[in-house]
Protein backbone atom coordinates (compact mmCIF):
# COMPACT_ATOMS: atom_id res chain seq x y z
CA UNK A 1 0.00 0.00 0.00
CA UNK A 2 1.38 3.38 -0.93
CA UNK A 3 1.38 6.29 1.48
CA UNK A 4 -1.19 8.19 -0.56
CA UNK A 5 -3.82 5.55 0.24
CA UNK A 6 -3.24 5.35 3.96
CA UNK A 7 -6.15 6.58 6.05
CA UNK A 8 -5.33 8.71 9.05
CA UNK A 9 -5.97 6.98 12.34
CA UNK A 10 -6.19 8.16 15.92
CA UNK A 11 -7.14 11.67 14.81
CA UNK A 12 -10.22 13.41 16.24
CA UNK A 13 -13.02 14.20 13.81
CA UNK A 14 -13.45 17.89 12.97
CA UNK A 15 -15.32 19.79 15.65
CA UNK A 16 -18.28 20.97 13.58
CA UNK A 17 -22.01 20.60 13.91
CA UNK A 18 -22.12 21.56 17.56
CA UNK A 19 -24.21 24.41 18.94
CA UNK A 20 -21.75 26.80 20.57
CA UNK A 21 -24.48 28.22 22.80
CA UNK A 22 -26.20 25.09 24.11
CA UNK A 23 -22.88 23.21 24.36
CA UNK A 24 -21.56 25.88 26.71
CA UNK A 25 -23.20 24.85 29.97
CA UNK A 26 -21.78 27.77 31.93
CA UNK A 27 -23.07 30.27 29.36
CA UNK A 28 -26.54 28.73 29.35
CA UNK A 29 -26.66 28.86 33.13
CA UNK A 30 -25.49 32.48 33.28
CA UNK A 31 -27.92 33.70 30.60
CA UNK A 32 -30.80 31.82 32.22
CA UNK A 33 -29.90 33.31 35.58
CA UNK A 34 -29.82 36.91 34.38
CA UNK A 35 -32.24 36.93 31.45
CA UNK A 36 -34.33 33.77 31.49
CA UNK A 37 -34.57 30.56 29.49
CA UNK A 38 -36.42 32.30 26.67
CA UNK A 39 -33.29 34.30 25.83
CA UNK A 40 -31.28 31.08 25.59
CA UNK A 41 -33.94 29.69 23.27
CA UNK A 42 -33.66 32.84 21.16
CA UNK A 43 -29.91 32.24 20.76
CA UNK A 44 -30.12 28.61 19.66
CA UNK A 45 -30.16 29.48 15.96
CA UNK A 46 -27.13 31.73 16.27
CA UNK A 47 -25.26 29.07 18.25
CA UNK A 48 -26.04 26.45 15.66
CA UNK A 49 -24.87 28.69 12.79
CA UNK A 50 -21.63 29.57 14.59
CA UNK A 51 -20.75 25.91 15.03
CA UNK A 52 -21.09 24.88 11.40
CA UNK A 53 -18.24 23.87 9.13
CA UNK A 54 -19.35 26.65 6.78
CA UNK A 55 -18.87 29.33 9.42
CA UNK A 56 -15.50 27.90 10.39
CA UNK A 57 -14.39 28.01 6.76
CA UNK A 58 -15.48 31.62 6.32
CA UNK A 59 -13.49 32.54 9.40
CA UNK A 60 -10.43 30.81 7.96
CA UNK A 61 -10.76 32.49 4.59
CA UNK A 62 -11.28 35.96 6.06
CA UNK A 63 -7.95 35.61 7.85
CA UNK A 64 -6.16 33.91 4.97
CA UNK A 65 -7.03 36.75 2.57
CA UNK A 66 -6.25 39.91 4.49
CA UNK A 67 -7.73 43.34 3.71
CA UNK A 68 -6.01 45.44 1.06
CA UNK A 69 -5.65 49.21 0.85
CA UNK A 70 -6.11 51.13 -2.39
CA UNK A 71 -5.23 54.79 -1.93
CA UNK A 72 -5.80 55.97 -5.52
CA UNK A 73 -8.01 54.79 -8.33
CA UNK A 74 -6.70 54.22 -11.86
CA UNK A 75 -7.23 57.87 -12.76
CA UNK A 76 -5.25 59.23 -9.82
CA UNK A 77 -8.20 60.16 -7.61
CA UNK A 78 -7.67 59.68 -3.89
CA UNK A 79 -10.18 57.05 -2.71
CA UNK A 80 -8.62 55.41 0.41
CA UNK A 81 -10.64 52.23 0.17
CA UNK A 82 -10.00 48.97 1.98
CA UNK A 83 -11.28 45.83 0.29
CA UNK A 84 -12.13 42.63 2.15
CA UNK A 85 -12.54 39.02 1.14
CA UNK A 86 -16.18 37.93 0.60
CA UNK A 87 -15.94 35.79 3.73
CA UNK A 88 -15.44 38.92 5.82
CA UNK A 89 -18.70 40.31 4.48
CA UNK A 90 -20.42 36.94 5.09
CA UNK A 91 -19.40 37.11 8.76
CA UNK A 92 -20.31 40.76 9.13
CA UNK A 93 -23.71 40.33 7.50
CA UNK A 94 -24.68 37.67 10.01
CA UNK A 95 -23.24 39.47 13.01
CA UNK A 96 -25.24 42.58 12.14
CA UNK A 97 -28.28 40.50 11.23
CA UNK A 98 -28.29 38.95 14.69
CA UNK A 99 -28.22 42.43 16.26
CA UNK A 100 -24.76 42.08 17.79
CA UNK A 101 -23.87 45.73 17.10
CA UNK A 102 -25.99 48.61 18.42
CA UNK A 103 -29.41 46.95 18.33
CA UNK A 104 -29.59 46.39 22.14
CA UNK A 105 -29.66 50.12 22.85
CA UNK A 106 -32.80 50.58 20.79
CA UNK A 107 -34.33 47.42 22.27
CA UNK A 108 -33.56 48.69 25.77
CA UNK A 109 -35.14 52.04 24.95
CA UNK A 110 -38.24 50.13 23.84
CA UNK A 111 -38.48 48.41 27.23
CA UNK A 112 -36.31 45.30 26.99
CA UNK A 113 -34.58 44.36 30.25
CA UNK A 114 -32.47 41.57 28.75
CA UNK A 115 -31.18 43.01 25.45
CA UNK A 116 -27.57 43.42 26.57
CA UNK A 117 -27.32 39.95 28.12
CA UNK A 118 -28.70 38.45 24.92
CA UNK A 119 -26.27 40.47 22.85
CA UNK A 120 -23.31 39.58 25.12
CA UNK A 121 -24.02 35.86 24.83
CA UNK A 122 -24.52 36.18 21.08
CA UNK A 123 -21.30 38.17 20.70
CA UNK A 124 -19.35 35.48 22.54
CA UNK A 125 -20.95 32.70 20.54
CA UNK A 126 -20.49 34.31 17.13
CA UNK A 127 -16.87 35.10 17.98
CA UNK A 128 -16.19 31.37 17.59
CA UNK A 129 -16.33 31.92 13.82
CA UNK A 130 -13.57 34.57 13.80
CA UNK A 131 -12.54 37.07 16.47
CA UNK A 132 -11.39 39.84 14.12
CA UNK A 133 -14.72 41.03 12.77
CA UNK A 134 -15.91 41.58 16.31
CA UNK A 135 -13.96 44.85 16.32
CA UNK A 136 -16.25 46.92 14.06
CA UNK A 137 -19.25 45.23 15.66
CA UNK A 138 -17.99 46.23 19.10
CA UNK A 139 -17.21 49.83 18.20
CA UNK A 140 -20.66 50.25 16.69
CA UNK A 141 -22.20 48.91 19.90
CA UNK A 142 -20.09 51.33 21.93
CA UNK A 143 -20.81 54.43 19.86
CA UNK A 144 -24.47 54.80 20.84
CA UNK A 145 -24.01 55.54 24.57
CA UNK A 146 -21.40 58.15 23.65
CA UNK A 147 -23.80 59.76 21.19
CA UNK A 148 -26.52 59.82 23.81
CA UNK A 149 -24.21 61.26 26.46
CA UNK A 150 -24.56 64.71 24.92
CA UNK A 151 -28.11 66.07 25.34
CA UNK A 152 -27.22 69.35 23.60
CA UNK A 153 -26.44 67.52 20.38
CA UNK A 154 -29.21 64.92 20.47
CA UNK A 155 -29.80 65.57 16.76
CA UNK A 156 -26.63 63.64 16.00
CA UNK A 157 -27.84 60.72 18.10
CA UNK A 158 -31.24 60.81 16.42
CA UNK A 159 -29.62 60.85 12.99
CA UNK A 160 -27.12 58.06 13.56
CA UNK A 161 -28.54 55.71 16.19
CA UNK A 162 -31.29 54.14 14.04
CA UNK A 163 -28.88 53.17 11.26
CA UNK A 164 -26.22 51.99 13.73
CA UNK A 165 -28.84 49.82 15.41
CA UNK A 166 -30.31 48.51 12.15
CA UNK A 167 -29.85 44.80 11.49
CA UNK A 168 -29.04 45.30 7.82
CA UNK A 169 -25.40 45.11 6.77
CA UNK A 170 -24.89 47.81 4.15
CA UNK A 171 -21.20 48.35 3.29
CA UNK A 172 -19.97 51.15 1.08
CA UNK A 173 -19.13 54.84 1.46
CA UNK A 174 -22.37 56.77 1.19
CA UNK A 175 -24.09 59.51 3.23
CA UNK A 176 -26.01 58.33 6.28
CA UNK A 177 -29.26 59.35 4.58
CA UNK A 178 -28.63 56.67 1.95
CA UNK A 179 -27.66 53.86 4.33
CA UNK A 180 -29.87 50.98 5.47
CA UNK A 181 -27.37 50.23 8.20
CA UNK A 182 -24.12 51.80 9.40
CA UNK A 183 -21.03 50.94 11.40
CA UNK A 184 -19.00 53.14 13.73
CA UNK A 185 -15.36 53.36 14.74
CA UNK A 186 -13.21 55.42 17.05
CA UNK A 187 -9.99 57.41 16.70
CA UNK A 188 -8.48 58.32 20.04
CA UNK A 189 -4.76 57.62 20.10
CA UNK A 190 -1.91 59.47 18.40
CA UNK A 191 1.68 58.46 17.84
CA UNK A 192 3.13 60.69 20.56
CA UNK A 193 0.62 59.79 23.27
CA UNK A 194 -1.01 56.38 22.97
CA UNK A 195 -3.23 55.89 26.02
CA UNK A 196 -2.32 59.38 27.21
CA UNK A 197 -4.94 61.00 24.99
CA UNK A 198 -4.52 64.37 26.71
CA UNK A 199 -1.21 64.54 24.82
CA UNK A 200 -3.12 64.58 21.51
CA UNK A 201 -2.07 67.32 19.10
CA UNK A 202 -4.69 66.99 16.35
CA UNK A 203 -6.28 70.42 16.03
CA UNK A 204 -9.99 71.18 15.64
CA UNK A 205 -10.82 74.46 13.94
CA UNK A 206 -14.35 75.85 14.12
CA UNK A 207 -16.10 76.72 10.87
CA UNK A 208 -18.85 79.29 10.38
CA UNK A 209 -21.49 76.61 11.09
CA UNK A 210 -22.45 76.07 14.74
CA UNK A 211 -20.94 72.83 16.07
CA UNK A 212 -18.95 72.16 12.89
CA UNK A 213 -15.15 71.93 12.77
CA UNK A 214 -12.34 70.74 10.56
CA UNK A 215 -9.66 68.41 11.94
CA UNK A 216 -5.94 68.75 11.19
CA UNK A 217 -3.51 66.11 12.39
CA UNK A 218 -3.40 62.32 12.57
CA UNK A 219 -4.65 59.19 14.30
CA UNK A 220 -2.17 56.45 15.03
CA UNK A 221 -4.51 53.47 15.41
CA UNK A 222 -8.00 53.48 13.92
CA UNK A 223 -9.52 50.08 13.26
CA UNK A 224 -12.11 49.36 10.58
CA UNK A 225 -11.40 52.49 8.50
CA UNK A 226 -14.20 51.60 6.08
CA UNK A 227 -16.82 52.18 8.77
CA UNK A 228 -19.36 54.95 8.18
CA UNK A 229 -18.64 57.23 11.12
CA UNK A 230 -15.98 57.71 13.77
CA UNK A 231 -15.78 59.33 17.17
CA UNK A 232 -12.46 61.16 17.46
CA UNK A 233 -10.66 63.28 20.01
CA UNK A 234 -8.97 66.54 19.00
CA UNK A 235 -7.79 69.76 20.62
CA UNK A 236 -10.36 72.53 20.23
CA UNK A 237 -9.76 76.05 21.59
CA UNK A 238 -11.45 74.96 24.83
CA UNK A 239 -9.39 71.80 25.22
CA UNK A 240 -9.64 68.12 24.30
CA UNK A 241 -13.01 67.56 22.65
CA UNK A 242 -14.96 64.68 21.12
CA UNK A 243 -16.09 64.87 17.50
CA UNK A 244 -18.27 62.86 15.17
CA UNK A 245 -16.51 62.30 11.83
CA UNK A 246 -18.53 60.83 8.92
CA UNK A 247 -16.76 58.91 6.16
CA UNK A 248 -19.04 60.45 3.52
CA UNK A 249 -20.22 64.04 3.29
CA UNK A 250 -23.94 64.88 3.06
CA UNK A 251 -23.60 65.74 -0.64
CA UNK A 252 -22.15 62.30 -1.39
CA UNK A 253 -18.53 63.40 -1.56
CA UNK A 254 -15.84 61.81 0.55
CA UNK A 255 -14.64 63.38 3.75
CA UNK A 256 -10.86 63.98 3.41
CA UNK A 257 -9.74 61.15 5.67
CA UNK A 258 -6.51 59.74 4.24
CA UNK A 259 -5.35 56.23 5.11
CA UNK A 260 -1.55 56.42 5.35
CA UNK A 261 -1.15 52.67 5.74
CA UNK A 262 -2.67 49.56 7.31
CA UNK A 263 -1.06 48.20 10.44
CA UNK A 264 0.88 44.93 10.16
CA UNK A 265 -0.48 43.42 13.38
CA UNK A 266 0.38 40.32 15.39
CA UNK A 267 -3.21 39.10 15.20
CA UNK A 268 -6.66 40.40 14.33
CA UNK A 269 -5.46 40.36 10.76
CA UNK A 270 -8.80 39.91 9.01
CA UNK A 271 -9.73 43.31 10.41
CA UNK A 272 -8.04 46.39 8.96
CA UNK A 273 -6.42 48.87 11.35
CA UNK A 274 -5.09 52.08 9.92
CA UNK A 275 -3.01 55.18 10.42
CA UNK A 276 -5.02 58.22 9.35
CA UNK A 277 -4.02 61.68 8.21
CA UNK A 278 -6.54 64.46 8.77
CA UNK A 279 -6.35 67.71 6.81
CA UNK A 280 -9.58 69.66 6.69
CA UNK A 281 -11.63 66.64 7.73
CA UNK A 282 -15.22 67.64 8.51
CA UNK A 283 -16.29 66.94 12.09
CA UNK A 284 -19.27 67.75 14.32
CA UNK A 285 -18.66 68.53 17.96
CA UNK A 286 -20.10 66.02 20.40
CA UNK A 287 -20.31 67.52 23.87
CA UNK A 288 -18.73 70.72 25.12
CA UNK A 289 -15.21 71.79 24.26
CA UNK A 290 -12.73 70.50 26.78
CA UNK A 291 -14.91 67.57 27.86
CA UNK A 292 -13.84 65.05 25.25
CA UNK A 293 -12.76 62.32 27.64
CA UNK A 294 -15.98 62.60 29.65
CA UNK A 295 -18.04 62.43 26.46
CA UNK A 296 -16.31 59.40 25.02
CA UNK A 297 -15.93 57.52 28.31
CA UNK A 298 -19.17 55.59 27.78
CA UNK A 299 -17.81 54.33 24.48
CA UNK A 300 -14.65 53.19 26.25
CA UNK A 301 -16.71 51.42 28.91
CA UNK A 302 -18.75 49.54 26.31
CA UNK A 303 -15.68 48.48 24.34
CA UNK A 304 -14.07 47.29 27.57
CA UNK A 305 -17.07 45.07 28.14
CA UNK A 306 -16.55 43.62 24.69
CA UNK A 307 -12.88 43.02 25.45
CA UNK A 308 -14.03 40.83 28.35
CA UNK A 309 -16.59 39.10 26.14
CA UNK A 310 -14.04 38.55 23.37
CA UNK A 311 -11.43 37.13 25.73
CA UNK A 312 -14.01 34.84 27.31
CA UNK A 313 -14.96 33.64 23.84
CA UNK A 314 -11.31 32.89 23.05
CA UNK A 315 -11.12 30.82 26.22
CA UNK A 316 -14.24 28.87 25.34
CA UNK A 317 -13.26 28.29 21.71
CA UNK A 318 -9.80 26.99 22.53
CA UNK A 319 -11.08 24.89 25.43
CA UNK A 320 -13.66 23.34 23.12
CA UNK A 321 -10.87 22.34 20.74
CA UNK A 322 -8.72 20.97 23.56
CA UNK A 323 -11.53 19.02 25.23
CA UNK A 324 -12.69 17.62 21.89
CA UNK A 325 -9.17 16.54 20.98
CA UNK A 326 -8.42 14.71 24.21
CA UNK A 327 -11.84 13.02 24.12
CA UNK A 328 -10.91 11.38 20.80
CA UNK A 329 -7.12 11.02 20.87
CA UNK A 330 -5.55 7.89 22.35
CA UNK A 331 -2.03 7.72 23.80
CA UNK A 332 -0.19 5.55 26.29
CA UNK A 333 -2.85 2.87 26.29
CA UNK A 334 -6.04 4.91 26.46
CA UNK A 335 -7.86 8.11 25.64
CA UNK A 336 -6.07 11.25 26.75
CA UNK A 337 -9.30 12.32 28.46
CA UNK A 338 -9.03 9.34 30.82
CA UNK A 339 -5.52 10.27 31.97
CA UNK A 340 -5.68 11.89 35.42
CA UNK A 341 -3.25 14.68 34.62
CA UNK A 342 -5.02 15.63 31.41
CA UNK A 343 -8.31 15.60 33.29
CA UNK A 344 -6.76 18.04 35.73
CA UNK A 345 -5.66 20.38 32.94
CA UNK A 346 -9.04 20.37 31.16
CA UNK A 347 -10.92 20.77 34.43
CA UNK A 348 -8.70 23.68 35.46
CA UNK A 349 -9.27 25.40 32.13
CA UNK A 350 -13.00 24.85 32.49
CA UNK A 351 -12.97 26.44 35.95
CA UNK A 352 -11.19 29.49 34.51
CA UNK A 353 -13.62 29.72 31.60
CA UNK A 354 -16.64 29.38 33.88
CA UNK A 355 -15.36 32.18 36.11
CA UNK A 356 -14.84 34.45 33.10
CA UNK A 357 -18.26 33.60 31.69
CA UNK A 358 -20.06 34.25 34.97
CA UNK A 359 -18.41 37.65 35.35
CA UNK A 360 -18.89 38.65 31.69
CA UNK A 361 -22.63 37.94 31.69
CA UNK A 362 -23.01 39.59 35.11
CA UNK A 363 -21.50 42.77 33.64
CA UNK A 364 -23.90 42.66 30.71
CA UNK A 365 -26.79 42.33 33.16
CA UNK A 366 -25.54 45.49 34.88
CA UNK A 367 -25.85 47.32 31.55
CA UNK A 368 -29.42 46.08 31.26
CA UNK A 369 -30.13 47.60 34.69
CA UNK A 370 -28.27 50.86 34.12
CA UNK A 371 -30.85 52.92 36.03
CA UNK A 372 -30.23 50.95 39.21
CA UNK A 373 -27.63 52.82 41.36
CA UNK A 374 -25.99 49.61 42.59
CA UNK A 375 -25.73 48.19 39.09
CA UNK A 376 -24.28 51.44 37.72
CA UNK A 377 -21.69 51.59 40.50
CA UNK A 378 -20.84 47.91 40.09
CA UNK A 379 -20.38 48.37 36.36
CA UNK A 380 -18.04 51.30 37.00
CA UNK A 381 -15.67 49.26 39.17
CA UNK A 382 -16.17 45.76 37.77
CA UNK A 383 -15.53 46.67 34.13
CA UNK A 384 -11.89 47.75 34.62
CA UNK A 385 -11.42 44.87 37.07
CA UNK A 386 -12.69 42.32 34.57
CA UNK A 387 -10.88 43.96 31.66
CA UNK A 388 -7.65 43.81 33.64
CA UNK A 389 -8.01 40.25 34.91
CA UNK A 390 -9.87 38.21 32.30
CA UNK A 391 -7.99 39.69 29.34
CA UNK A 392 -4.65 39.20 31.06
CA UNK A 393 -5.44 35.55 31.84
CA UNK A 394 -6.31 34.75 28.24
CA UNK A 395 -2.88 34.35 26.58
CA UNK A 396 -1.75 31.74 29.12
CA UNK A 397 -5.09 29.99 28.87
CA UNK A 398 -4.94 29.77 25.07
CA UNK A 399 -1.35 28.52 25.20
CA UNK A 400 -2.36 25.75 27.61
CA UNK A 401 -5.31 24.73 25.46
CA UNK A 402 -3.08 24.68 22.39
CA UNK A 403 -0.59 22.47 24.22
CA UNK A 404 -3.32 19.88 24.84
CA UNK A 405 -3.22 19.20 21.09
CA UNK A 406 0.55 18.96 21.02
CA UNK A 407 2.05 19.52 17.59
CA UNK A 408 -1.41 19.39 16.04
CA UNK A 409 -2.27 22.56 17.91
CA UNK A 410 0.81 24.38 16.67
CA UNK A 411 -0.12 24.18 12.99
CA UNK A 412 -2.37 26.73 11.33
CA UNK A 413 -4.94 24.16 10.20
CA UNK A 414 -6.06 23.67 13.79
CA UNK A 415 -7.16 27.30 14.10
CA UNK A 416 -5.36 27.64 17.43
CA UNK A 417 -2.32 29.64 16.26
CA UNK A 418 -4.75 32.29 15.00
CA UNK A 419 -6.36 32.43 18.45
CA UNK A 420 -2.98 32.47 20.15
CA UNK A 421 -1.99 35.55 18.15
CA UNK A 422 -5.33 37.09 19.04
CA UNK A 423 -5.07 36.33 22.75
CA UNK A 424 -3.05 39.41 23.89
CA UNK A 425 -5.18 41.87 21.92
CA UNK A 426 -7.96 42.57 24.39
CA UNK A 427 -5.47 43.24 27.15
CA UNK A 428 -3.82 45.91 24.99
CA UNK A 429 -6.79 47.65 23.34
CA UNK A 430 -9.02 50.06 25.25
CA UNK A 431 -6.40 50.54 27.93
CA UNK A 432 -3.57 48.17 28.80
CA UNK A 433 -3.30 46.41 32.15
CA UNK A 434 -1.71 49.39 33.85
CA UNK A 435 -4.35 51.80 32.54
CA UNK A 436 -7.17 49.64 33.87
CA UNK A 437 -5.50 49.03 37.21
CA UNK A 438 -5.05 52.77 37.63
CA UNK A 439 -8.66 53.30 36.59
CA UNK A 440 -9.66 51.03 39.48
CA UNK A 441 -7.68 53.24 41.85
CA UNK A 442 -9.25 56.35 40.35
CA UNK A 443 -12.76 54.99 40.80
CA UNK A 444 -12.09 53.93 44.37
CA UNK A 445 -10.63 57.33 45.21
CA UNK A 446 -13.30 59.49 43.60
CA UNK A 447 -16.50 57.45 43.77
CA UNK A 448 -17.04 55.84 47.20
CA UNK A 449 -20.20 54.12 45.97
CA UNK A 450 -18.15 51.77 43.78
CA UNK A 451 -16.43 50.15 46.75
CA UNK A 452 -19.81 49.75 48.42
CA UNK A 453 -21.10 48.07 45.26
CA UNK A 454 -18.14 45.65 45.22
CA UNK A 455 -18.57 44.83 48.91
CA UNK A 456 -22.29 44.25 48.41
CA UNK A 457 -21.71 42.01 45.40
CA UNK A 458 -19.13 39.77 47.02
CA UNK A 459 -21.13 39.94 50.25
CA UNK A 460 -23.97 38.01 48.62
CA UNK A 461 -21.72 34.94 48.86
CA UNK A 462 -20.65 35.55 52.46
CA UNK A 463 -20.58 32.32 54.43
CA UNK A 464 -20.63 30.15 51.32
CA UNK A 465 -16.91 29.40 51.37
CA UNK A 466 -14.41 30.24 54.11
CA UNK A 467 -11.60 30.74 51.62
CA UNK A 468 -13.61 33.34 49.73
CA UNK A 469 -14.55 35.11 52.96
CA UNK A 470 -10.89 35.24 53.94
CA UNK A 471 -9.86 36.52 50.52
CA UNK A 472 -12.44 39.32 50.67
CA UNK A 473 -11.22 40.33 54.14
CA UNK A 474 -7.61 40.28 52.98
CA UNK A 475 -8.50 42.43 49.97
CA UNK A 476 -10.22 44.99 52.18
CA UNK A 477 -7.10 45.07 54.36
CA UNK A 478 -5.00 45.65 51.25
CA UNK A 479 -7.24 48.60 50.41
CA UNK A 480 -6.55 50.11 53.80
CA UNK A 481 -2.79 49.60 53.81
CA UNK A 482 -0.57 52.64 53.81
CA UNK A 483 2.04 52.99 51.11
CA UNK A 484 2.22 53.71 47.42
CA UNK A 485 -1.17 52.69 46.11
CA UNK A 486 -0.01 52.82 42.49
CA UNK A 487 2.68 50.23 43.09
CA UNK A 488 0.05 47.82 44.43
CA UNK A 489 -2.60 48.66 41.82
CA UNK A 490 -2.21 45.45 39.80
CA UNK A 491 -2.25 43.27 42.88
CA UNK A 492 -5.37 45.00 44.14
CA UNK A 493 -7.18 44.80 40.80
CA UNK A 494 -6.37 41.12 40.47
CA UNK A 495 -7.56 40.27 43.97
CA UNK A 496 -10.78 42.24 43.61
CA UNK A 497 -11.52 40.54 40.28
CA UNK A 498 -10.82 37.06 41.65
CA UNK A 499 -13.09 37.70 44.61
CA UNK A 500 -15.87 38.80 42.27
CA UNK A 501 -15.48 35.66 40.17
CA UNK A 502 -15.28 33.47 43.26
CA UNK A 503 -18.44 35.01 44.71
CA UNK A 504 -20.38 34.34 41.52
CA UNK A 505 -19.21 30.72 41.38
CA UNK A 506 -19.92 30.11 45.06
CA UNK A 507 -23.44 31.42 44.58
CA UNK A 508 -24.31 29.83 41.27
CA UNK A 509 -21.87 27.20 39.99
CA UNK A 510 -21.91 23.49 40.85
CA UNK A 511 -20.16 22.73 44.12
CA UNK A 512 -17.21 21.01 42.45
CA UNK A 513 -16.54 24.06 40.23
CA UNK A 514 -16.78 26.58 43.06
CA UNK A 515 -14.66 24.42 45.34
CA UNK A 516 -11.96 23.95 42.70
CA UNK A 517 -11.87 27.70 42.06
CA UNK A 518 -11.66 28.71 45.70
CA UNK A 519 -9.10 26.04 46.56
CA UNK A 520 -6.80 27.09 43.73
CA UNK A 521 -7.29 30.78 42.92
CA UNK A 522 -7.89 31.81 46.54
CA UNK A 523 -5.44 29.39 48.12
CA UNK A 524 -2.03 30.40 49.43
CA UNK A 525 -0.06 27.96 47.26
CA UNK A 526 -1.52 28.82 43.84
CA UNK A 527 1.16 29.72 41.29
CA UNK A 528 -1.06 30.18 38.23
CA UNK A 529 -0.10 26.90 36.56
CA UNK A 530 -3.03 25.10 34.97
CA UNK A 531 -3.55 21.46 35.84
CA UNK A 532 -2.66 21.76 39.54
CA UNK A 533 -6.12 21.31 41.07
CA UNK A 534 -6.29 19.19 44.20
CA UNK A 535 -9.93 18.19 43.68
CA UNK A 536 -11.03 14.53 43.92
CA UNK A 537 -10.99 12.57 40.67
CA UNK A 538 -14.76 12.37 40.68
CA UNK A 539 -15.00 16.16 40.79
CA UNK A 540 -12.48 16.53 37.98
CA UNK A 541 -14.53 14.19 35.80
CA UNK A 542 -17.69 16.16 36.50
CA UNK A 543 -16.00 19.43 35.58
CA UNK A 544 -14.50 17.94 32.40
CA UNK A 545 -17.98 16.83 31.31
CA UNK A 546 -19.03 20.51 31.41
CA UNK A 547 -16.11 21.36 29.12
CA UNK A 548 -16.61 18.82 26.34
CA UNK A 549 -18.72 19.98 23.34
CA UNK A 550 -21.65 17.86 22.24
CA UNK A 551 -22.11 17.35 18.50
CA UNK A 552 -25.60 16.58 17.28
Amino acid sequence: MTSRNRAATNQPPPLAGHNVVTSDVALVEAVTRHAGASVVDDLVGLGEAAGTAEAREHGRLANRHEPELTTYDRFGNRIDEVTFHPSWHWLMERAVGHGLQAAPWEQQAEGSTTAHVRRAAGFMAWSHTDPSHGCPISMTYAAVPALRADPDYSALAKEWTPVLAATTYDPGIRPVSQKLGALAGMGMTEKQGGSDVRANVTEARATQVDGEYTLHGHKWFTSAPMNDVFLMLAQAPGGLTCFLVPRALPDGGRNPLDIARLKDKLGNRANASAELELDGTLAMRLGDEGRGVRTIIEMVAATRLDCVLGSTALMRYTLNEAAWHVAHRAAFGGLLLDKPLMQNVIADLQVEAEAATALAVRLAAAVDAADDPHEAALRRIALPLAKFWVCKRTPGFVAEALECLGGNGYVEDSGLPLRYREAPLNSVWEGSGNVNALDVLRALGREPEVLSAWITEVGHARGGDARLDRAVDDTLELLGEAGDAEVAARRLAGRMAVCLQGALLVRFAPQEVADAYCTSRLGTSYDGTYGTLTSPVSDLRAIVERATPVVS
